[in-house]
């Protein structure tokens, strides 16, 4: 079985009436670390006011710093109540990132490529 590539999306693109919000789906985020508890390996990641639980039990050599910020790659488990945990494979910090610009980057990324998918269509 191939490993799917990270879907680019937000915090806030994450609940339950989005696209992206399956079961095992491939999501790549990025968000400031909120909280962290070693003993479980569950971090907390959050994006304005949206946050996602992390499970970080696979990755390796990476430090987790509360307020620093993280991109992380991983598949979506939802729970039975609806809350999704990202079971992260990849992690990265990407402190000093403006998460704004990299908002608007991503808007223009997505209209990019709608733009492209009609033209191919067409």
């Amino acid at each position: 079985m191939a490993i799917k590539h990270g879907e680019l999306v937000t915090l806030e693109e994450l609940n339950p009436s989005s696209p992206f919000f399956k079961q095992g789906a491939s999501v790549r985020v990025t968000g400031k670390l909120q909280e962290y508890t070693v003993e479980t390996a569950i971090a907390v990641v959050a994006d304005g006011n949206a946050t996602l639980k992390i499970d970080t039990q696979h990755l390796r050599d990476i430090s987790f710093r509360i307020g620093s910020i993280y991109q992380l790659i991983g598949e979506l488990l939802i729970q039975p109540d609806n809350e999704a945990i990202l079971q992260a494979r990849v992690g990265r910090i990407v402190d000093g990132i403006d998460l704004s610009l990299y908002h608007q980057s991503l808007q223009l990324l997505r209209q990019f490529q709608a733009d492209h998918l009609n033209n191919s269509t067409s």
